[in-house]
């Protein structure tokens, strides 16, 4: 076939893309950051025989003409074709069981196409090709499951004797034989499935790179970085070679704890701390309420600190209740009731605000939370301290010298858990805190923009050394939540949890492991001297806006960059605002209107109007989801968050050229100024806040 050439050559070679094509087929293979990138398959165009589609082994894909020429058709086959390489690739010397080339292939496209958009979806409907009408069929793949898919053997040519479905396949294809972006998705809870329109999740960010959309919503959620995606999806293709060698479960095991040992080098921790990993930080409260119930035989009060800026569902956490209606591993549960195994509890709430909406000062909460732990200590309760290191908008609490204030209480039985799920904190801070015997839970999806729903405990050495020697189990509700491949091989209390693995949790801690990573390649004085910079630029935009009203006071930075004391949890890097028009905060629907508005293409809307309000409409900026707060004793408000995230410094820290460090940093300061840009347009538009 002579007129074969090399897809990445044919748009300057051939008329296939038509000019009023070319526009939509690059928007679908946009759709390529989810392909898998497998070294030396070449994908060739061919003009000759326009209806072919054919895998060489190891060596090509080759796919016609009438295929290209319908975009969202193409992508479907050649994600077929890719991943049947993988696995190919990862089958044994002898390479016999092609079958299962075939089988996980067919598993991952049907995936895929379910992952698609709804108007790409609308492009397959009618037609009739074998790979299409496979995908279509709903069903789950069958105990004889090579058997029904022979016709996939005219893709590749060839044959195989053996169509069976060997056991040992069988726990590979259920955890392996999936997109890289729906196991990004998976293992957490509805909050993460994505819209068939925008395919964007509750939180407004997308399992798969996103580069479209100027991000600074590390305070909330990000989508995640093509980097980061490239890592995790390259990761997938070792487990699946690693498994069909070593076997799933050892490979699986040694994955687990390869995450768990990099987060320990990351932060310089000993070998003796424990790390349980957990799919949100609202099961991380879970498993803290029931770790709680080992380490003490006593009465139990739990104390709350920024009971009003934690997650919505700490609270029923930490007494033992079900906080949504579906469990991480997919059990149907009743939010509210209690968990079986779980004893009664008692919870004190402190909010940072009183009830006119007004924030305490640090003094008035390190003594309501002090005067909580005096009383509770009277009673013989063991008291379960929930600091808050740094909330959603940017607090801290209680202050660092108020345990010294504790010393003055006799026998105080306390457990202090150090909520720092922003992880906006150095290695130093988790060294420190540690070191005290706390817990500290911690996320990789906050700060280091990580995909959401990465949650982690960390455990001092003393704490784990209690769990270690108890002889009670954990409660048995929990067997709905956690694998008992998810805690510490060392500890009998997990025994009794259910067999299985979540690999969603661990391919979103492998994605934020590699955000972390490179996060702390780009050097020390560099890297601070850029927060200080891009902090310091978010601040003087938002207060030179008019129409946004900062909640924070202008507070003083007593360590900079130059400061041996400077670190990330000593500066302002959550930057949360009203939106004012005139001169009354916008209400909490309009605000939460406003922030979906800003995360979407409005360029329609503006059709007639200059080419650069066009582009200013059509650019997607994702921040901080909404937090309602009172704008004053009276009005009921929300305000939106830009924040700083941990690849503002990384995707700046290219080549270790210094002047382009802090040029690429510019370049995103720009991008806030485009986003406060966008806000005003949208609040000057008022039917839009309207519809």
């Amino acid at each position: 076939m002579t007129n074969n050439i090399l897809i990445e050559n044919q748009y300057n070679r051939s008329s296939l893309f038509e000019k009023e094509n070319v526009n939509y087929l690059v928007r679908v293979l946009k759709r390529f950051n989810t392909v898998p990138k497998i070294n030396n398959i070449n994908i060739i165009a061919s003009t000759t025989e326009p209806n072919v589609f054919k895998i060489i082994p190891n060596k090509a894909i080759i796919i016609g003409s009438a295929f290209l020429s319908q975009p969202v058709l193409a992508l479907v086959y050649l994600r077929y074709g890719i991943e049947w390489q993988l696995w190919y690739k990862a089958l044994p010397s002898d390479k016999k069981d092609t079958v299962l080339c075939d089988i996980a292939a067919l598993e991952v496209t049907r995936i895929f196409y379910k992952l698609l958009p709804k108007d790409d979806k609308e492009k397959l409907k009618n037609l009739d090709y074998l790979l299409i009408n496979l995908i279509k069929n709903e069903a789950d793949i069958p105990e004889e499951c090579g058997l029904q898919h022979e016709g996939l053997q005219v893709f590749h040519g060839l044959i195989t004797s053996n169509n069976e479905c060997k056991d040992s396949w069988k726990p590979i294809i259920e955890n392996l034989a999936k997109p890289t972006e729906y196991l990004l998705m998976a293992g957490g809870d509805l909050r993460l499935n994505i819209d068939e329109i925008e395919l964007l999740n509750k939180y407004g960010c997308r399992p798969f790179p996103r580069p479209d959309a100027f991000t600074f919503a590390s305070s909330t959620a990000s989508s995640v970085s093509n980097f980061a995606f490239d890592k995790t999806d390259k990761v997938r293709s070792i487990l699946i070679n690693n498994s069909l060698k070593n076997g799933f479960k050892k490979t699986t095991t040694e994955f687990a704890e390869l995450l768990k040992n990099n987060l320990r080098k990351i932060f310089k921790l000993s070998d003796d701390c424990e790390i349980i990993f957990s799919p949100s930080g609202t099961d991380s409260s879970l498993q803290i309420a029931a770790l709680t119930q080992i380490i003490s035989e006593k009465e139990i009060t739990h104390i709350l600190v920024a009971s009003d800026e934690t997650g919505s569902g700490v609270a029923s956490a930490l007494k033992g209740c079900h906080f949504e209606n579906t469990t991480a591993l997919n059990f149907p549960i009743k939010n509210g009731d209690r968990i079986e195994g779980f004893r009664d509890v008692d919870l004190i709430k402190v909010p940072f605000r009183d009830e006119n909406g007004a924030l305490k000062s640090a003094a008035q909460l390190d003594e309501e939370v002090f005067n909580a732990i005096s009383k509770t200590n009277e009673l013989g309760r063991h008291v379960v301290l929930h600091t808050m290191d740094q909330s959603k908008l940017g607090y801290q609490s209680p202050s660092d010298g108020f345990v010294q204030k504790l010393k003055t209480l006799n026998k105080l039985s306390l457990q202090v858990i150090v909520d720092g799920s922003q992880l906006r904190l150095d290695p130093k801070d988790i060294q420190n805190y540690l070191s005290k015997g706390y817990i500290v839970t911690i996320t990789g999806s906050k700060y280091f923009t990580g995909p959401p729903y990465s949650g982690a405990l960390i455990l001092p050495k003393n704490v784990n050394k209690l769990i270690r020697s108890a002889k009670s189990k954990l409660p048995k509700g929990l067997t709905q939540y956690f694998n008992h491949s998810d805690w510490p091989i060392s500890w009998s209390c997990s025994n009794e949890l259910s067999d299985g693995y979540n690999y969603g949790s661990y391919m979103r801690w492998n994605a934020a492991i590699v955000e972390m990573d490179r996060y702390y390649k780009t050097p020390i004085l560099y890297r601070n001297m850029g927060i200080e910079m891009f902090c310091n630029f978010i601040e003087a935009s938002v207060k030179d806006a008019g129409f946004l009203e900062p909640i924070y006071s202008d507070e003083t930075k007593s360590k900079t960059y130059s400061s041996k004391e400077f670190g990330i949890r000593n500066i302002r890097t959550i930057f949360p605002f009203f939106i004012v028009k005139d001169n009354n905060a916008l209400t909490v629907d309009k605000v939460k209107k406003l922030y979906t508005l800003l995360n979407s293409d409005l360029s329609d809307h503006f059709e007639e109007s200059s080419i650069e309000i066009i582009r200013l409409a059509a650019q997607k900026c994702h921040i901080g989801q909404a937090v309602n707060v009172k704008y004053s004793n009276d009005i009921e408000s929300a305000v939106l968050r830009i924040s700083l995230g941990a690849r503002v410094i990384s995707e700046s820290w290219v080549n270790r050229d210094i002047s382009l460090f802090f040029r690429n940093i510019e370049l995103q300061m720009n991008q806030i100024t485009i986003i406060i840009k966008k806000i005003e347009l949208i609040i000057n538009t008022p039917e839009l806040l309207d519809k």
